[in-house]
């Protein structure tokens, strides 16, 4: 188990604000937390718990439980870049006429 104290003593502000920002985006998995900051998903949840208001930490659960794009090993998508299906192709080579 993590330990309250262990979780908030051992880093700055800064990494505490960057932390939290990391949790909260869709698409940073767990993995690169622990890879900068040495959290695991366990213990990213519990410094959540302890870095939030109540109504904050049930909200980010909820929407974090079942999120794919949390975990690299989840992640479908061949190319990690986020393009509309709708968005037209442009090609450089086009020369606008008027």
């Amino acid at each position: 188990m993590v330990k309250s104290a262990d979780v908030v003593n051992k880093f700055s502000d800064e990494d505490i604000d960057r932390i939290i920002q990391m949790a909260w985006e869709d698409r940073t998995p767990f993995e690169a937390i622990e890879f900068q900051f040495g959290l695991k998903e366990k213990e990213v949840i519990e410094f959540m718990r302890l870095n939030s208001k109540d109504s904050s930490f049930r909200m980010w659960r909820k929407r974090m439980t079942g999120r794919g794009t949390k975990h690299l090993q989840k992640r479908v998508a061949v190319d990690p870049r986020f393009k509309c299906s709708l968005q037209r192709s442009i090609s450089m080579n086009k020369i606008s006429k008027r």
